[in-house]
Formats: structure tokens, sequence, C-alpha cells
């Protein structure tokens, strides 16, 4: 381990894009698969990698969805996630507001207590047993109808104190921030956070980027790279200290590159950018294979990952006197 990877390694994190859905890794996977009597197309971990072929958004969700298929009862929810919180736990995670996707499990006859149920005690146990602290944002998936994602906010009204926001995933072509906006808008009076995938490089991704911020006033924009296009895009961002949560690693499979010199220019520009591993499963790379990502091709020194690491507990949606201590911790181990 170099030194940089050393000093970057010891830095407490927040992670603020991760699909909890995209952690489950081919071991696990083959293993709840056996659990529940399932049939998967491949019976090594080295097949199912393999498989992993994709280019773009639409072929990696082929497969994202394909995997869900093994999670159907509480417990795999809960193995999932625990999981994840053991795998980051080294990386010193210590903050992470996790997407998870209720209508990818309901509508396969998932109950919405299950998911939730599962992923509920997961993070109680992670922050008793591993001092992991976590919320949950509740995504509606953007190729689905907005009565389906209504249905679904509807759904979760016995668990509004386990769910801290709202977000919006999937495949993103036709299907525009807008189509949400009523939906958006009742989650919003209901007390949720509001955020919104805006994925890298894809059709109208500049004109999305202002639909979020106009039309549904989101509070935080997921990838949302593309803002560097328009100049009063950028400006109008930073007026609002918008958070960006950028993703490196899997940038450079659904894109052509993992966007690192966009994350240094957002930096240089004074914006709100944020480092996070979005789908560790599929796109390799936990939080920490990330941070070290952007670090050798932007060339960013130690103020540098400082910044980005601070980023991440400032654009939380923890209360003010939680991000000023997550952020004195890092302060201090920086020092």
């Amino acid at each position: 381990m170099t030194e940089m990877q050393e000093f970057v390694a010891a830095l407490p994190k927040a992670e603020l894009h991760l699909h909890i859905e995209g952690t489950l890794e081919p071991e696990l996977k083959l293993a709840l698969a056996r659990r529940n009597g399932l049939d998967l197309p491949y019976e090594t971990v080295d097949e199912m990698r393999a498989a992993y072929d994709f280019d773009d958004l639409p072929s990696f969700l082929a497969q994202y969805y394909e995997g869900m298929s093994v999670l159907l009862d509480e417990a795999d929810f809960y193995d999932l996630a625990m999981a994840y919180f053991n795998r980051v736990a080294p990386q010193n995670v210590v903050y992470v507001e996790m997407f998870f996707d209720p209508q990818a499990h309901t509508t396969r006859g998932i109950g919405f207590d299950t998911v939730i149920g599962g992923l509920r005690r997961a993070q109680a146990d992670a922050q008793r047993d591993l001092g992991i602290e976590s919320a949950l944002i509740m995504c509606f998936l953007r190729d689905m109808t907005a009565r389906s994602a209504a249905e679904t906010l509807a759904a979760a009204d016995g668990y509004k104190d386990w769910i801290l926001g709202v977000g919006l995933d999937s495949d993103e072509k036709d299907n525009p921030p807008t189509k949400f906006k009523d939906v958006f808008a009742t989650a919003r009076a209901q007390g949720y956070r509001l955020t919104m995938h805006c994925d890298v490089d894809q059709e109208d991704s500049v004109s999305h980027i202002w639909q979020c911020i106009d039309d549904i006033g989101v509070e935080r924009i997921d990838h949302g790279v593309n803002c560097l296009e328009d100049a009063s895009l950028v400006t109008e961002i930073k007026r609002r200290n918008l958070g960006l949560t950028v993703c490196p690693i899997s940038n450079d499979y659904v894109s052509d590159g993992t966007k690192a010199a966009a994350i240094k220019t957002m930096l240089d520009l004074g914006m709100l950018v944020t480092i996070n591993s979005d789908d560790p499963a599929y796109f390799p790379g936990y939080m920490l294979e990330n941070l070290m990502t952007v670090q050798r091709e932007a060339d960013l020194d130690k103020d540098d990952m400082v910044q980005l690491v601070r980023n991440g507990f400032q654009a939380s949606w923890l209360s003010d006197d939680q991000k000023a201590s997550y952020i004195a911790r890092v302060d201090s181990a920086a020092s």
C-alpha cells in the first residue's frame, strides 16, 4: 500500500451513492441461489463474472435485475446489506445513505415489508457491531410508470421513519425527471429528502439536470457530470450548493472513462462533488478503490483527497451538528 493509499484509507468516509442490490457479489449470489433452491445460468464465480459483459447503461441493467432473482426472503436482504457493511468497514466507511429499489422486488411478488425489514435489521447490527451509521433512500424505477412510483410511495407510508429520502434510477432514455414531478412533489410534502439520477453521457443529460433543479427541486444530483457542459448550470448548482454523487469506476464501464478530469474540474470550481461506488459488485471497486482511481488519474494531492472526503459528509442529509462531528474526525485523521 502506497503512502497516499494509507492516508486515504485512514480517513473516515461517507458514501451517498450506493445501490444495495448492486453490492450482490457472485459468491453471495450463488449461496443465496442454493439456499433458495434456484438455478442460475452459471455454476461458478468465474462464469458469473465472465457474464458481466456490459458497456452501457441498458446492458448493465439487464445483468443487475437478473441478479436480484435470488433475493426472496428477509434473511436474503439482511445478508446482502451485512455483506456490504462488512466489506466497507475496513475501508473506514462510517456513514452510508444507500439506495434500494422496492419495485424491482414487489413486481416479483416480494413484500415491501420483507425488503425493508431485512435491510433495517442489517442497519441496526452494522451500527452496533461495526460503528457504521446508515440511512435508506427509496428509489423509483424511471422505466416504470409514474403511477407505479406513486403506489410504491404509498406502500412506504408505514415505514416513513425508516426512509430518509426518495430517488430515481434505472434507464434514463425517454424517462425524463418531469415524468415523476407529481410523485416527487408528494414525497416532498411528506417530508422525504429528494435526489435523482442524471446518468453520465445520456441523451438530453443537461436538460435533465435542469429539470431536476427547476421542476423537481432536488437537494442532490446523482452522477450529474454532464453539468460541466453548461456554465450557467454549474453556476446554479453552486448557488444552491447541490451535492453531486459521482462514481468513477462505474463511469468507466458505461461511458468513455472514469471522468477523473471532470471531477478535478469540479473540485477546482468549488463544487460539492463526492466520490462513491454505485454498484461495486458489478463495477469492481468499493469506496477506497474509487477514491484511489480518481487520485491516480487526476494526480490529486492530499488536500484534494481530504476535500473529496469532507464533501461526502457535507453533501449528506445528516444534521449540521452530525456533519460537523464527522468532518472534525476527517480533519483529525488528516492532520
